[in-house]
């Protein structure tokens, strides 16, 4: 006779395995985009690259009002932290993003999306991130800057 097998327990905080060898319950795997991008130094990056073509971009830096670029730099940073699993600073900070309603007072042209991505592919490209994960972040990018977009081409 044998005796039932007593399916394991899990320890706090960890998922239990599903199966053994169960790549999932590995160590190294994580839940989230964040992590797996290399958490917040990835993101530090990825806003210090797309800032600095923001702040000498003749179309961009207009639409920023504070003298120096930290503080949307910071708000950036949280915001993104935040979407892609990190930190929940920005919501504890700023509640709701309510990206179109923040981007109501600028005149968000399609050429300053254009330009916007320009620097934004820029800094994604600085990351060096593998395939999947890059094309998943860009994806987010463009759809994100298309979304933004509130008035007519200037021309």
């Amino acid at each position: 006779m044998s005796l039932p097998i007593e399916p394991r327990r899990p320890v706090q905080g960890q998922r239990p395995p599903l199966m053994q060898n169960d790549p999932f319950s590995k160590p190294d795997y994580t839940d989230s985009f964040y992590d797996a991008v290399g958490g917040h130094d990835t993101f530090v990056k990825l806003i210090d690259v797309f800032y600095d073509g923001v702040a000498t971009d003749p179309v961009l830096r207009p639409m920023y009002p504070e003298e120096d670029l930290a503080p949307a730099k910071r708000r950036f940073l949280m915001f993104l932290e935040q979407y892609w699993g990190g930190p929940t600073t920005y919501g504890e900070e700023r509640g709701h993003p309510r990206l179109r309603m923040r981007h109501m007072p600028f005149r968000v042209t399609p050429e300053a999306k254009d330009r916007w991505l320009f620097h934004m592919r820029t800094a994604v490209d600085a990351l060096e991130l593998p395939p999947l994960y890059e094309g998943t972040l860009w994806d987010y990018m463009e759809r994100a800057a298309l979304s933004m977009v509130n008035s007519p081409s200037d021309s």
